[in-house]
């Protein structure tokens, strides 16, 4: 039950992300995502895999909503699509997770699957700097606990992770433009 309900909360905060384009919604998903992985990560890898994704996805958190686009801007014009996403995508990871595949740890999979696609999709679809790197500290982060699902890889990807997604919205906001 606990597994189900930090894999929803996982859902709701990489939603937040893909439907957000201010500084409050994106640090608000990051960290409702990151406490979501953090669960699933403490009853897959244990204690300090899981305070390694509260870290870098705190200190991601902490670092978006000081910088980005004022306000929450949830869906703003033209988000019909990043909406269809949400609960489309979210539908279609839930019956992969829970029934198409088999055997324990569908929180596991459903959370994995959804984070990584839904930030994946936001770094594809959006130009904003600040969206992109809150989507590649998501990334980091569920790269990290994706390798719960394999046997002796040890914390340092969770460290690498949180190293990653803590440091991202460090990076400089800049525009790519071609000459």
């Amino acid at each position: 039950m606990v597994a189900g309900v930090a894999a929803f909360v996982a859902w709701l905060g990489a939603s937040l992300v893909v439907l957000g384009d201010g500084r409050r919604a994106l640090a608000f998903g990051v960290f409702l995502a990151a406490a979501g992985m953090t669960v699933i990560a403490w009853q897959s890898a244990g204690p300090v895999a899981a305070a390694a994704i509260a870290t870098g996805g705190a200190l991601a958190a902490v670092r978006r909503f000081g910088s980005g686009p004022d306000g929450w801007r949830i869906m703003p014009p033209g988000s019909t699509p990043r909406l269809v996403l949400c609960v489309a995508g979210g539908l279609i990871v839930l019956w992969i997770a829970a029934a198409v595949t088999t055997g324990a740890g569908a929180s596991l999979r459903f959370t994995v699957m959804v984070i990584a696609g839904f930030s994946g999709a936001r770094v594809l679809a959006s130009e904003d700097a600040s969206v992109l790197l809150t989507a590649t500290s998501m990334l980091a982060l569920v790269v990290a606990l994706a390798s719960a699902f394999g046997d002796g890889s040890g914390l340092w990807p969770y460290f690498g992770a949180a190293v990653i997604a803590a440091g991202a919205g460090w990076l400089p906001h800049r525009t790519a433009r071609a000459t």
